[in-house]
């Protein structure tokens, strides 16, 4: 059963939600991944959001552009954490995407990650369940610690080859 419900508004959020996808793959988190337009189709958007608890579902990761609706509309309607993921855009930057799911009324909060920051939507997510999944939270240990060496090796690699050969390399 799907833990994680993933939702955006577009195929053209697709790229960056995927990131989140693939963290909570990494992670061993169940999810299941949708496009619904809050605008365009709201009767589907309103049974997604309504069913999503009897789904299993214990987190929504909700991504948006532009009037950025859906996330906040899912906090409106799932009783369990959202978290928002504004999209990049090509009129305002994401910042229209950005303010639209951070600034929620009190009492309907969002968690909001970057703009086009998929993979921190996943990984907050996994964080979230880990409260209460021992093995999660070891795998997120293990996850961090591999971020880590990963910072090593190219500090490393920069000290040995000097900044020029590095950056010739990449």
């Amino acid at each position: 059963m799907a833990k994680v419900g993933i939702v955006m508004g577009s195929d053209s959020d697709l790229a960056v939600m995927s990131k989140a996808a693939d963290v909570l793959s990494e992670l061993g988190v169940d999810y299941e991944m949708t496009i619904i337009s809050a605008h365009r189709e709201p009767d589907v958007f309103f049974e997604y959001a309504k069913s999503a608890e009897s789904k299993g579902f214990k987190v929504i990761i909700a991504g948006a552009g532009m009037a950025a609706h859906l996330p906040g509309m899912c906090a409106a309607i799932f009783p369990l954490p959202v978290i928002g993921v504004p999209m990049h855009t090509t009129s305002l930057g994401g910042r229209d995407s950005l303010y639209s799911i951070v600034q929620m009324p009190s009492g309907i909060p969002v968690a909001t990650v970057a703009i086009n920051g998929g993979a921190n939507a996943g990984i907050l997510a996994a964080k979230m369940l880990a409260v209460s999944d021992e093995a999660l939270f070891e795998r997120l240990k293990t996850y961090s610690a591999n971020l880590k060496d990963q910072v090593v090796a190219k500090a490393e690699k920069l000290d040995k080859l000097g900044y020029k050969e590095y950056l010739n390399q990449k």
